[in-house]
């Protein structure tokens, strides 16, 4: 969970919903898997059930390396959304700094002074 210290309200955002959400599709798939497994097992075709369920689980699985691949996709596009705003950040620091220095040499100027 995180916590954001800024605002009048102390709101805490859960942002392990969709994790959990993915983690539950997961074992779904799992479960249909061995399901599939143990009911086509068996009977005189019983191989051939063996073959449909091996192509079914070969599908499962090109499914979860899909979903890994776009959770590497989606760490790759987040750690790049952090590094962006970071220098953003930076940069606005930055001039922050350069204008509590120019209104610093505008008070001397004027001989007054804000913050005294």
């Amino acid at each position: 969970m995180v916590r954001f210290g800024f605002g009048k309200k102390r709101e805490v955002l859960d942002l392990s919903e969709r994790y959990h959400q993915q983690q539950e599709k997961i074992e779904a798939m799992r479960e249909e898997v061995k399901e599939e497994q143990t009911t086509s097992s068996g009977g005189m075709f019983g191989f051939l059930g063996n073959i449909a369920s091996n192509a079914s689980s070969s599908e499962s699985s090109s499914n979860y390396l899909d979903d890994s691949e776009s959770t590497a996709d989606k760490k790759k596009r987040l750690i790049k959304r952090i590094m962006d705003m970071s220098s953003k950040l930076e940069e606005l620091s930055n001039s922050i700094y350069h204008l509590e220095q120019r209104i610093d040499v505008l008070e001397k100027k004027s001989g007054t002074n804000m913050f005294n």
